[in-house]
């Protein structure tokens, strides 16, 4: 079973993500803040992180920066979902090493469960 950390202050999203990625078959580790993400990333391995980028004690860059600056993590697939829409926020994601960059207001639910397949090499197409 293919393993999801997913990063996001917004426990209501984090709910909605881990039951719709469960019925796909993942297994989901959940952090609140940048600084738990990271050291779930560290110790869990996951196959995949989706990555908000306000988050408390720690942003979404940082963690990306710190995540792709370690061996151990430099692989692992970075998702971004954000709500943040400048070209320039989606430049330096893309430029710290992220894999996609979705804007939340912009996907629907099964929109981001497909990218996350195809990311992963899941996907039918």
């Amino acid at each position: 079973m293919k393993k999801i950390l997913f990063i996001e202050d917004e426990s209501v999203l984090q709910k909605t993500f881990e039951k719709a990625l469960r019925a796909e078959g993942y297994d989901i580790i959940s952090a609140l803040d940048g600084e738990t993400g990271l050291k779930l990333a560290q110790t869990q391995k996951p196959d995949l992180i989706l990555l908000d980028l306000i988050l408390p004690r720690l942003n979404g860059f940082e963690v990306l920066k710190k995540l792709k600056e370690d061996p151990q993590t430099k692989e692992i697939p970075v998702i971004i979902l954000t709500n943040l829409e400048r070209m320039s926020d989606i430049d330096k994601a893309l430029e710290l090493g992220a894999t996609t960059y979705l804007v939340k207001v912009n996907y629907s639910l099964e929109e981001v469960i497909k990218k996350i397949k195809k990311t992963l090499g899941d996907s039918e197409e």
